[in-house]
């Protein structure tokens, strides 16, 4: 994913925490008690450099009813929660926000402190964590893309991306570093049976891999470009590029009974434990999980609400669903992914030489 880097979003509004969260999302903390800032440390996906993604629309809402400023650092998945925990005794962060099993590490780390923000009791009792510690956002899917120019017509299973033809025209992201390269690895375990096939199959497919990539966006644009002819990705991040980037696909390759399959990969959020902003971190959480916001998640972000009682309506929410028809989403063990997360990466170095 991208390198890390720090800016100040938001017009610089001067204004007093007028009342509660009340005003802008129904609960939070009255006037005085917050900070005039909020830093979030986030996964790629939600902030467009053209200024129109998802981040960029619910920061600006966010400072102008709050008059609290975002600070962002972004990062790879893996990549954020290892920044946390450097900074652990000097903490920076307020809110984290990424995927699952990085998530989990985060909590696992003691980086994350209980928070239930306003609106969680209507997210799903699977895409939240049953103690509080994180909420899902915004809500994804694992994905792979092709470039529809020179590959109309999509590999329908792993061992098409085998073909000769791919040769130096496929890449994946990273394991264990990248969310999106972790998510490759876990499909590969779920269609091969486990860490061993998956190994066996990945060790084949080096042959025609371009080789290890921080970053998942960036190989988006090379699909687009027709550098590469097939790449992984998520479903949120691809469909709003594909407003710039109009010559990928997004697919899904088949499971274990020959059918496409695929599986939840949401955008969590929690509060950093020993945040220096912690009020200001409860009321962006609070914001993120508001109808208004969740609302506006297929149109902006190209993702899927998180709440249940939040309809996704609208030609984007359409198409979204149109692409999920047919395919089988499972449920991957991510207690146990977490536990055993850097043996299943050893194991994914040790195959492909890594």
């Amino acid at each position: 994913m991208k390198e890390l880097r720090r800016t100040t979003l938001a017009a610089t509004v001067v204004m007093a925490l007028a009342g509660s969260l009340a005003a802008c999302a129904g609960s939070g903390p009255s006037a005085g008690q917050g900070s005039s800032v909020v830093t979030l440390y986030s996964a790629d996906g939600l902030k467009s450099e053209d200024g129109k993604g998802f981040y960029d629309k619910v920061f600006k809402d966010f400072t102008a009813k709050t008059g609290v400023r975002v600070e962002y650092v972004e990062g790879g998945s893996g990549e954020i929660v290892q920044r946390l925990l450097r900074e652990k005794s000097n903490t920076k962060a307020d809110v984290i926000v990424t995927v699952p099993p990085f998530i989990q590490q985060a909590v696992g780390k003691g980086l994350i402190t209980p928070y239930r923000p306003a609106g969680a009791d209507a997210v799903p009792a699977a895409d939240k964590d049953a103690d509080g510690a994180w909420t899902t956002v915004v809500n994804n899917y694992l994905c792979f893309i092709h470039n529809t120019r020179r590959l109309p017509e999509p590999p329908a299973s792993w061992n098409d991306l085998l073909d000769a033809g791919f040769r130096g025209k496929l890449q994946y992201s990273t394991p264990g570093v990248a969310g999106d390269g972790t998510a490759v690895l876990i499909k590969a375990m779920h269609d091969f049976g486990g860490i061993q096939g998956a190994a066996d199959f990945l060790r084949k497919l080096q042959k025609n891999n371009v080789g290890p990539s921080k970053s998942t966006g960036a190989l988006a644009a090379k699909v687009d470009k027709g550098e590469l002819l097939v790449a992984n990705g998520d479903v949120q991040m691809n469909y709003a590029g594909m407003k710039s980037m109009p010559n990928q696909g997004i697919f899904f390759l088949a499971g274990p009974g020959g059918k496409p399959s695929t599986f939840a990969l949401p955008y969590a959020g929690g509060l950093v434990k020993s945040a220096p902003h912690p009020v200001s971190g409860r009321m962006l959480l609070d914001f993120l999980l508001t109808e208004s916001v969740q609302g506006q998640v297929s149109a902006v972000a190209g993702g899927f609400p998180a709440r249940s009682d939040v309809p996704a309506t609208g030609d984007d929410a359409a198409r979204l669903a149109a692409l999920l028809k047919g395919v089988d989403v499972f449920a991957p063990d991510w207690k146990d992914i977490d536990a055993n997360l850097k043996s299943y990466t050893d194991a994914w170095n040790r195959a492909t030489g890594s």
